[in-house]
């Protein structure tokens, strides 16, 4: 575990993101939490105690691994849907352990129904439909043989959900192709209901579908990036400020990433700064050495872009980010010492440091920013 720098995780902007949600999805509606890619970012351990303590009992992962991570947390107490990768011993522990999990081919479908006759446990599946998203999911013509094989097999499965999901709801370029899929899902669904099978629930929207198309929140929404205070594009934000007549956004950031000032240096006009010649100095300058590289997920994109706090005051990175560590320059902070607190993600005073910014100045999506951060950098819940 790295103490070069910590990830603080805001417990009470976490309660006010999830009672907004709540709020928006209406009291029929199940929120399940998705915590895949290590809680994006934010540590799925850590995360997901403060999400089941704002209450939370269903929880969205991708592998049977993250499964177990939100099992250790909260015990039995919770429902998790594994969405992605389930296999070989990965299923018979999940079918053992109530786990409930994606059904999207006849493999899984096959081998889920073998160990749950060899268990006497049966196997909680979702049986996901393709609709358009052309990633994983059964296609309507194989629904008459997957069904009856359900159908057949009602012993040893409990039929928890119909869904699918939509390539895009965020952008609304894309919206012609998701309002195919939601028309696909309602005449799939009807099949599945005219065989005479009934799932527990119906769920086909992320947080973007869930904000672009109302009528996609069913019985469940799988809520992601709003959860943790981020919205899944621009346009979502617009669209739901725009129905809701509101200027402020209502969702607060959950992360802040922080360091600290390794080392003080200064230099002359002239000089090349760091490896290669990317920065030389047009004048005096007065630099500050953060212990933050790339291996700690700050990319080298960020070479004389990025920008952290220090003293709430913007400084910019000059030269190449490192492995281990970055130089900014401290020159309008002439008080900045050793130690100091540095923020590279996150607020300081009255002055921030956006995820939107920061993976702006790195090509990132925010998604991809945030899962990139390394396991190892200590989460702490505040």
């Amino acid at each position: 575990m790295t103490d070069s720098c910590v990830i603080e995780l805001h417990h009470d902007a976490l309660r006010t993101n999830i009672d907004f949600l709540k709020t928006h999805l209406g009291p029929d509606v199940i929120l399940s939490s998705v915590v895949k890619g290590n809680a994006y970012g934010h540590g799925i351990r850590e995360f997901t105690g403060m999400a089941f303590d704002c209450g939370v009992a269903h929880f969205s992962v991708f592998s049977a691994d993250e499964a177990l991570n939100v099992r250790d947390v909260t015990g039995n107490d919770a429902t998790i849907l594994i969405m992605g990768d389930v296999e070989g011993d990965s299923l018979a522990w999940a079918i053992e352990h109530g786990i409930e999990f994606y059904v999207f081919d006849t493999n899984r479908l096959e081998a889920a129904i073998r160990i749950a006759k060899k268990t006497g446990v049966p196997a909680r599946i979702h049986l996901e439909v393709e609709t358009g998203m052309n990633r994983t999911g059964f296609p309507e013509s194989d629904l008459p043989r997957i069904l009856k094989l359900i159908q057949v097999e009602a012993r040893h499965i409990e039929f928890r959900g119909l869904c699918t999901h939509y390539a895009g709801a965020e952008t609304i370029s894309n919206h012609e192709r998701v309002r195919s899929q939601i028309v696909r899902f309602k005449e799939m669904s009807q099949r599945v209901e005219d065989f005479g099978l009934k799932p527990a629930l119906h769920h086909s929207a992320c947080s973007a579908a869930s904000v672009m198309f109302p009528e996609t929140h069913m019985d469940m929404v799988r809520i992601g990036i709003m959860q943790y205070g981020l919205w899944s594009s621009p346009e979502t934000f617009a669209n739901h400020a725009n129905r809701h007549q509101y200027t402020i956004d209502p969702l607060r950031r959950v992360i802040a990433w922080k360091s600290r000032i390794l080392n003080i240096k200064q230099v002359q006009g002239g000089e090349y700064i760091g490896y290669g010649d990317r920065f030389i100095s047009q004048h005096p300058m007065r630099l500050a050495v953060i212990p933050v590289g790339y291996s700690h997920g700050y990319s080298r994109v960020l070479s004389n872009q990025g920008r952290v706090l220090i003293r709430e005051t913007h400084c910019p990175v000059v030269g190449t980010v490192n492995m281990n560590m970055f130089v900014v320059d401290v020159s309008d902070v002439p008080d900045a010492d050793k130690g100091d607190e540095v923020v590279l993600i996150g607020t300081q005073g009255s002055q921030s440091v956006s995820i939107a910014s920061f993976s702006e100045f790195s090509n990132q999506l925010n998604y991809e920013l945030l899962t990139r951060l390394p396991h190892n950098i200590r989460r702490v819940v505040v």
